[in-house]
C-alpha cells in the first residue's frame, strides 16, 4: 500500500517528522517533487538532521527514493549522504533515471531573474538553489537527466546544446559576466565523475518499476511532497509558487505510479496549528510581517499584532532550514485548507505544534473570507482577488501550557481540553479525521489518534 504525505498550507508544516512517526512501519519513502530547496528536519534518537533533498527516512535505515518529478543537484546528494555516513548512518537512496539535474548554471541564473523581478516588485522568493530554471528546461525539453550523467557521449552532446543558449541569456540579456559555471568541459568533467558515482553505488532506477516492485514484494511506500499546496504551480497563488505540484497529484506524475495506486492508499494532509511562509504573496491571516517578505513591509516591528507574531516565531523556531530566513507568521487559514483538502482529498489530518501556541489568552483562525461585500469559505484562484481578502475570523479560548512529553504518553484525551476543541473544529470544517497531533519536535512528541495502517 501506499501513504502519501501532502503539505496542506505553504511548507513547513513538518512532514519530515510525520515521515519519521509512521516510519517503523514503512519499507521506502520516496519523493515525487522538489529538489534542495525542501528542507525538513527529522529527530531521531534524541539526534537532529537537517536534510534538503535526501528522503526522510534515510535517518531510520529505510530505502529513499528520488522520483522523476525531483529535481537533483548531484553536489546536494553526496553532501548529505557523506555527512548521513559521518554520524554513523548508511542511507540508502536511489535516484530515478528521469529525474532532472540542476547544474551550475541553474543556480546563477535563479539569482539573476529573482533580482530582475525585485525591481518590479515581482520577487517570488526562491532559494536560489536553481530550482525553478531546472523545471524551465524540463518543460523546454532541453533538460538533462539523471540517465544521461551515466552516458559521457549523452552529456556531451546536451551540454554542448544548452550551455551556450544558457551563455547569451546570461551575457546577452541579463548582462552578467560568466565563468566556469557555463563552461562546457568543466561541466562535462564534473557531472560524468557525478555520473559515475551514481552508478557505482548502484543509485539510478526506473522509480516507477522499483516503487511498483518494491509493492509486490509486499513492502509499504510512503510518498512524501515537499513545500506545500498554496505554492502548488497549478493550484497555489501563482506565481508566488514553486515550479513543481506538492498536490497528491504530483505524487503519481513525480513516481511513475499510477493516480489509482494513489488513490487507494491514504492521502495524510500536514497541517501547522497557525500558518507561516518564507517568500513573498499574500498571507491574509498574517500577524506582522518580514521585511523584504511581506507586501508593502518595509521595516521590521511596523505590523499591528508584530508583537505577538514574533512571540509565535520565536516559539515555533520558525526560520527556513535550508534559507535560514525569518517566516511570515499569521493565524491558522481555514479557507486555505478547505481547498487543499478539495484539491488531494485527504484521508486523514496530522496536525502539528498545537504547544506552540499554548499560553495565549485567545488563539484565532481564519474561518472565511470577507470579498466585495460577501463571505467565501475557500481561496480566489487569482492572487491578485486573494490579497483583496479581509479574514472572518473565529476566537477561540486559549489552552495552558502542559507536559507536552506526558501528553503524547497518555494519548489525545490529555490534551488539554480547549486545545482539543480546536483541533476538531478543523477537523468538523474539513470533513477529515485526525490521525495525529504533534505535541514537539520529536517523534516521541507526537499524540498518535489513528494508523494510516491499519
Amino acid at each position: 500500500m501506499t501513504v502519501t504525505i501532502v503539505g496542506a498550507q505553504l511548507g513547513d508544516e513538518g512532514k519530515g517528522g510525520v515521515v519519521d512517526l509512521y516510519g517503523d512501519r514503512v519499507d521506502v519513502v520516496a519523493r515525487y517533487q522538489g529538489g534542495d530547496n525542501a528542507g525538513h528536519t527529522v529527530v531521531h534518537g534524541g539526534e537532529e538532521y537537517k536534510l534538503s533533498l535526501v528522503p526522510s527516512g534515510a535517518v531510520r535505515g529505510k530505502i529513499g527514493v528520488l522520483g522523476n518529478g525531483c529535481v537533483v543537484n548531484p553536489a546536494t546528494l553526496f553532501e548529505e549522504i557523506d555527512a548521513l555516513r559521518e554520524r554513523g548512518l548508511e542511507p540508502d537512496v536511489r535516484v530515478a533515471e528521469r529525474a532532472h539535474v540542476i547544474l551550475p548554471y541553474h543556480r546563477v541564473l535563479d539569482g539573476i531573474e529573482e533580482e530582475a523581478k525585485s525591481d518590479s516588485n515581482q520577487k517570488v522568493g526562491t532559494t536560489g538553489r536553481g530550482i525553478g530554471p531546472t523545471y524551465e528546461d524540463k518543460a523546454g525539453r532541453r533538460g538533462i537527466r539523471v540517465g544521461d550523467l551515466l552516458d559521457p557521449d549523452v552529456l556531451r552532446e546536451r551540454l554542448e546544446y544548452v550551455v551556450p543558449q544558457k551563455r547569451a541569456l546570461a551575457e546577452d540579456v541579463f548582462g552578467v559576466k560568466t565563468g566556469e559555471e557555463f563552461d562546457i568541459a568543466s561541466l562535462y568533467e564534473q557531472y560524468r565523475r557525478f555520473g559515475e558515482r551514481l552508478a557505482e553505488e548502484g543509485m539510478p532506477v526506473n522509480a516507477g518499476d522499483f516503487l511498483t516492485d518494491a509493492m509486490a514484494d509486499g513492502r509499504t511506500v510512503m510518498v512524501e511532497g515537499a513545500q506545500g499546496t498554496t505554492i502548488d504551480i497549478d493550484h497555489g497563488n501563482y506565481p508566488y509558487v514553486t515550479s513543481s505540484n506538492p498536490t497528491a497529484g504530483g505524487a503519481a506524475t513525480g513516481t511513475g505510479l499510477s493516480p489509482g495506486v494513489i488513490g487507494d492508499g491514504e492521502v495524510i494532509g500536514i497541517v501547522k496549528a497557525y500558518l507561516t511562509r518564507v517568500g513573498s504573496g499574500p498571507l491574509p491571516t498574517e500577524l506582522g510581517g518580514v521585511a523584504g517578505d511581506t507586501p508593502g513591509y518595509d521595516e521590521q516591528g511596523e505590523g499591528e499584532n508584530e508583537e505577538l507574531a514574533e512571540y509565535i516565531r520565536e516559539e515555533g523556531g520558525e526560520y527556513g532550514t535550508v534559507t535560514g530566513r525569518p517566516r511570515r507568521v499569521g493565524w491558522l487559514d481555514v479557507p486555505m485548507l478547505r481547498h487543499a483538502t478539495r484539491v488531494s482529498g485527504f484521508t486523514g489530518l496530522a496536525i502539528n505544534h498545537i504547544d506552540v501556541l499554548a499560553g495565549l489568552e485567545s488563539v484565532n483562525v481564519g474561518h472565511a473570507y470577507e470579498l466585495d461585500g460577501e463571505t467565501i469559505e475557500t481561496t480566489p484562484t487569482t492572487t491578485e482577488r486573494w490579497a483583496d481578502c479581509e479574514p472572518v475570523l473565529r476566537e477561540f479560548d486559549g489552552w495552558p501550557e502542559t507536559d507536552w512529553e506526558a501528553v503524547a504518553n497518555e494519548g489525545y484525551d490529555a490534551i488539554p481540553a480547549n486545545a482539543r476543541a480546536y483541533l476538531e473544529y478543523v477537523s468538523d470544517e474539513l470533513g477529515v479525521p485526525i490521525y495525529a497531533v504533534g505535541v514537539g519536535p520529536g517523534r516521541e512528541q507526537t499524540v498518535v489518534v489513528e494508523s494510516p495502517f491499519e
